[in-house]
């Protein structure tokens, strides 16, 4: 009986010599039209000829060399979240990273659930990213910030709550979120006042800032501020609702529009009237917010587009400099709607 030869279990990696022979062009052709080097000038039928032999072949450059050659990766590192940070959220790092691509950076999401900031740091560090922009969930320390440094990155970027030494910071106050929740519910003239604190792991970072900014505008206004633990699921919702009167509040700032929604829709179900005998605000200004019967009352975020954050980025990597980029990502308004 004859055999059949095997096959062997590892397939030849198309080298940039296989395709400079393909296409008939040297390697350093092959390397400057793969690499996009605009400081040579190849006519476009060269380009073309090199990209599908390069397709043909199954050839892609291989990332460790060209960032051996460079002295450096394009990879920008983000840390993956550990948490739903809501629409808003996701659309400005969908457009970070849209952008990010188009500026010719290679963008890697880093899961770091476990680690805290200077173990996080150091294995970013590890990475050879050339630039980090970090969140905030993992709280990155001066010292954190310097490890990065030292393995190469040229710009190390918090989004944090409050800015970080050695650093570019770009603060996101989310304090201010509920200070204008607060204060709009004040100015209606409602003086007992609930805010939800979200039960969902991870939420802290935006909850607890938010909360902070809703209790001084609290104070500032002689209002009563009562925090309201909240899971979000019917079942919480529920009974914090069948507990309402008994804790004579006569308005709720519920964290934010998905929140508010869940928690509004349990009260009308107990009879709770709003606005009559409870108003209710969120945040983030959710298109579906709207669609409500009564709309949802919220507060707008004014947020840093996400390519004005990859120019930044782009910028710093090209120029890092001493100067610390420090600025405001964000601002907040409230939106009175008849939930209120």
């Amino acid at each position: 009986m004859s055999q059949t030869p095997k096959q062997s279990a590892e397939r030849s990696v198309p080298t940039s010599a296989d395709v400079a022979r393909l296409a008939g062009v040297s390697r350093a052709t092959v390397s400057y039209v793969l690499n996009n080097t605009s400081s040579v000038r190849i006519s476009e039928p060269t380009r073309r000829r090199v990209r599908e032999a390069a397709e043909e072949l199954g050839y892609v450059p291989h990332a460790a060399a060209r960032s051996l050659r460079a002295g450096h990766t394009r990879m920008v590192l983000l840390p993956a979240a550990t948490f739903s940070l809501g629409p808003l959220f996701h659309e400005f790092f969908n457009e970070l990273q849209w952008a990010l691509r188009r500026l010719d950076y290679t963008v890697v999401q880093y899961g770091s659930l476990g680690l805290d900031g200077d173990e996080a740091a150091r294995a970013w560090a590890e990475l050879r990213p050339v630039a980090v922009v970090s969140l905030g969930e993992v709280g990155l320390t001066p010292q954190g910030v310097e490890t990065l440094k030292r393995s190469g990155a040229k710009a190390v970027i918090s989004l944090a709550p409050r800015r970080v030494e050695g650093a570019h910071s770009l603060v996101m106050d989310q304090s201010e979120v509920g200070s204008c929740a607060v204060t709009h519910l004040i100015q209606r003239g409602r003086r007992d006042i609930g805010v939800v604190i979200p039960g969902e792991a991870g939420l802290e970072h935006f909850s607890e800032p938010r909360f902070e900014g809703a209790r001084r505008a609290g104070a500032a206004g002689r209002a009563r501020i009562e925090p309201l633990p909240l899971s979000y699921d019917e079942e919480s919702a529920s009974a914090l609702a069948s507990s309402w009167r008994g804790l004579g509040l006569d308005a709720v700032y519920a964290y934010n529009d998905d929140y508010a929604m869940l928690l509004m829709r349990a009260l009308q179900e107990e009879g709770i009237d709003i606005p009559g005998q409870t108003a209710v605000i969120g945040a983030d200004d959710l298109l579906l917010g709207r669609l409500l019967r009564p709309r949802l009352s919220t507060v707008h975020i004014d947020m840093v587009t996400g390519r004005l954050l990859a120019e930044i980025v782009d910028r710093v990597v090209r120029d890092p400099g001493d100067h610390l980029e420090i600025r405001d990502l964000m601002g907040a308004r409230a939106v009175h709607r008849e939930s209120s």
